[in-house]
């Protein structure tokens, strides 16, 4: 088995979210500087599936794929720390790789890896960053793959795979040729974080670096703003006579009910 793993570096999960200047306009990205930018958490599954994989059929390969500049390479020495067997860089013109729409960074990685055999490509279900959910479902598309969404458990049959994933809160069961591509959901699998000595032999593996003219952008980001700030709560009462007053102001004032 060979496998593609799309990893995108993002913000941490822990950062506390800046808006970047919008020289006199309404800001349109986040700001960057000093911000701790790491593997995408729902790409993290989607290589500890693949590597999984790996280890229940004896033998394969993963190869981790991200797109950006110079920097991105640190979320694929993560993954070889991880447990990917080589990784694939796509150097793209961008600040940061966040500025790249859905569908410019699918026809990136779509050119890398045509020419390549593969029989799994697997993506994080979204990137934290946008929560956009396109890149997987476009990449297979723009390879003519089929792929499925959400999924929450492989099985690797003779010549095609078993998936199993969410829709409208039922799972859904389905088989498709190979290769094809999946995005993971949150509970497929539990990244297995790499130890020191992991990290450390990563450092010295060699990264493949394939140079790409960025495509010109689909979508425009015109605004973004930061969530108003929760109103503070208070305290209505004690014991069971604060019940009335509770379900009033649920229905009158939260309209909740």
């Amino acid at each position: 088995m060979k496998a593609f793993v799309f990893v995108k570096r993002v913000p941490a999960t822990t950062t506390r979210v800046r808006l970047a200047s919008g020289s006199g306009g309404p800001a349109r990205a986040i700001q960057t500087q000093g911000v701790e930018l790491a593997m995408n958490p729902y790409d993290e599954i989607g290589l500890a599936e693949a590597v999984r994989r790996k280890e229940r059929a004896g033998g394969g390969e993963v190869v981790a794929v991200t797109v950006g500049p110079d920097e991105a390479q640190s979320v694929l020495r993560t993954a070889l720390a991880m447990g990917a067997d080589a990784a694939l860089h796509v150097r793209a013109a961008a600040p940061t790789g966040l500025e790249l729409d859905g569908l410019q960074t699918a026809t990136l990685l779509a050119a890398a890896v045509r020419e390549r055999p593969f029989d799994l490509l697997l993506f994080g279900r979204l990137a934290v960053d946008t929560q956009a959910s396109q890149v997987g479902t476009l990449t297979a598309r723009l390879l003519g793959v089929p792929s499925v969404a959400d999924v929450t458990k492989v099985e690797l049959l003779d010549g095609c795979v078993r998936l199993h994933h969410l829709v409208d809160g039922r799972v859904e069961v389905v088989e498709c040729p190979l290769p094809a591509a999946l995005t993971a959901q949150k509970s497929l699998v539990e990244p297995r974080y790499p130890s020191v000595k992991q990290i450390l032999a990563a450092k010295s593996k060699r990264i493949e670096t394939i140079e790409a003219s960025v495509p010109e952008p689909v979508l425009e980001t015109l605004s973004i703003e930061l969530p108003p700030p929760r109103s503070p709560g208070r305290i209505v009462g004690e014991g069971p006579a604060a019940a009335r007053e509770l379900v009033r102001l649920l229905r009158e004032e939260a309209k909740v009910i």
